[in-house]
């Protein structure tokens, strides 16, 4: 019984060395390091939002975020309607001022 128990300490002993090598040699597996507290990575204007200004927009990258594919994807289609709202909210204020 002793010697079983003796096995499991051991075994138990090495695993955790074996993390914590890990641990120190691969890090935390974050790809960049953390934001201080209060920040996002994402910046937009406080008005007048251009479809320019969304094509530019990166999100943080995180071990389980979003695809990066359907994220750009999502943000062309807002960009391109966006500029297509703008173009027209422009044209009509234009013909209502002549």
């Amino acid at each position: 019984m002793t010697t079983a128990l003796l096995y499991v300490l051991i075994l138990a002993g090495v695993a955790g060395v074996f993390f914590l090598l890990a641990a120190l040699v691969f890090g935390r597996g974050e790809a960049l390091p953390p934001l201080p507290p209060g920040t996002t990575p994402t910046a937009l204007p406080l008005t007048e939002i251009h479809g320019d200004d969304v094509r530019e927009l990166t999100f943080q990258q995180v071990l389980r975020g979003y695809k990066a594919s359907e994220v750009d994807w999502a943000l062309d289609r807002l960009a391109a309607e966006i500029d297509n709202l703008r173009a027209e909210l422009d044209e009509a204020r234009g013909s209502r001022c002549r």
